[in-house]
């Protein structure tokens, strides 16, 4: 005798949804393969002393990720980190006046200043060059080029192969003795037209002006962006 199975209701919905639910399972797992190709790169802390001010660099990190242009020559990266300038000695001003370019007169180091003192800090990006401290400091004055931007906001590079930029966050002026911070959280910097490795570090530059002239640099370490 022929057993009578019964048929279960809503068989074919069921295969239905089980499908989308593949469907969804497999885009869950591209997206997942796509957060883990993100980089979280930790930092030393920096400090750098001279005669009148004194730099810390605290807490600063990256987020390494692929572009989403996903052209091969592209890559994103977002820094954070906190800059504090400590100034003992700066001639007190009550608000910046007027730019003066000095014509590389002796002491001057040849720094254009706009009537006060000031703390800037940004990243030096490099493409397929090594931006370790020889190279910074031999100077790399043919390959730079600056780009500007806020404490909150993205910068876009386009770099080629052997060249270098310089990508500035934020600056505060300095108009009396005291300690300035700079903070910036996953301030976002888009890289293009990189064929090869590229690397990136942070740097700090406070300039004291006045009768004792001075230009304190902190850089940081050196790190991979892809």
């Amino acid at each position: 005798m022929k057993a009578n199975i019964p048929r279960l209701p809503y068989s074919r919905g069921g295969m239905r949804m089980g499908g989308i639910s593949a469907v969804f399972a497999a885009v869950g797992m591209l997206a997942a393969g796509h957060a883990a190709a993100d980089a979280f790169v930790a930092l030393p802390d920096g400090h750098e002393a001279a005669p009148g001010a004194t730099i810390t660099r605290t807490g600063e990190h990256a987020v390494v990720s692929p572009s989403m242009a996903a052209n091969g020559v592209g890559r994103v990266v977002w820094v954070s980190g906190t800059v504090t300038a400590d100034v003992a000695h700066t001639p007190a001003v009550e608000r910046p006046g007027p730019y003066s370019t000095p014509e590389n007169w002796p002491g001057t180091n040849n720094s254009s200043t706009h009537g006060a003192s000031q703390v800037s800090t940004g990243y030096i990006v490099g493409c397929q060059v090594g931006i370790g401290d020889s190279a910074v400091t031999a100077g790399l004055s043919g390959n730079l080029s600056t780009n500007g931007a806020g404490l909150s906001g993205s910068a876009g590079i386009q770099i080629g192969p052997g060249q270098v930029e310089f990508v500035r966050i934020g600056f505060k002026d300095i108009l009396r003795p005291g300690v300035y911070s700079l903070g910036y959280r996953d301030f976002e910097m888009e890289i293009q037209g990189c064929g090869g490795y590229a690397q990136a570090r942070a740097y700090t530059v406070v300039e004291i002006i006045g009768d004792h002239y001075s230009k304190t640099t902190l850089y940081g370490a050196p790190f991979s962006i892809g």
